[in-house]
């Protein structure tokens, strides 16, 4: 068996692996799961007030998952993904709750460009839960090398994508009546604001 096809079975399971997305080397498993879930965050000391991130194979997929995206967050979610963005939309169904931290109305989702081999595991299975690689407060790897010895012992695979760009998604709230930048990352927070904007008008 082949790591794509480990990485897939392992995640089917529950169990966590390391997954390269289009920004760092990420944590990821099932997201349909609570107990998978909050394992990540056990494994990288994150407290679990904090929000992980939905991310899914394509658009379709993020919205068969949240059907509530449709609409206004469906169009703001088309302008700008796939991207190096996560996006903040409301979760008036309170879906994947275990996934939200203390905001269980909301949720942050991504679709991305994935390399290749995490483009595969994706194509299986369809979305999974994220969160970087590291543990909480240390730096976000770029190389599987540098996802740390305590978080390559607890999961079932680590997937190999050579070295990655090494900056986080931008995070943007769509959440209230103004787009608000979380945090600054990968992708132009001002350009992609305006492309949100102009999709709405």
């Amino acid at each position: 068996m082949g790591v794509i096809e480990e990485a897939v079975v392992a995640i089917r399971a529950g169990k966590p692996i390391v997954l390269p997305a289009d920004t760092v080397y990420g944590l990821a498993t099932t997201p349909y799961w609570s107990g998978a879930a909050l394992r990540l965050y056990r494994i990288k000391d994150r407290p679990e007030s904090l929000p992980a991130a939905l991310l899914a194979k394509d658009l379709d997929m993020l919205l068969e998952c949240v059907p509530e995206l449709r609409g206004r967050s469906g169009l703001i979610a088309r302008a700008l993904l796939p991207g190096p963005y996560t996006l903040v939309f409301p979760n008036p169904a309170r879906r994947f709750s275990w996934l939200t931290g203390n905001r269980p109305d909301t949720i942050g989702v991504r679709v991305c460009a994935l390399p290749d081999p995490a483009r595969e595991v994706l194509a299986q299975v369809g979305a999974v839960v994220a969160t970087s690689a590291n543990l909480h407060g240390q730096p976000d790897p770029r190389r599987a090398d540098e996802v740390a010895e305590e978080i390559r012992a607890a999961v079932a695979v680590v997937v190999d994508a050579g070295e990655l760009p090494g900056v986080r998604s931008t995070v943007l709230d769509f959440t209230g009546d103004e787009p608000q930048v979380v945090r600054e990352g990968a992708g132009p927070a001002a350009e992609a604001i305006e492309r949100a904007l102009a999709a709405l008008a």
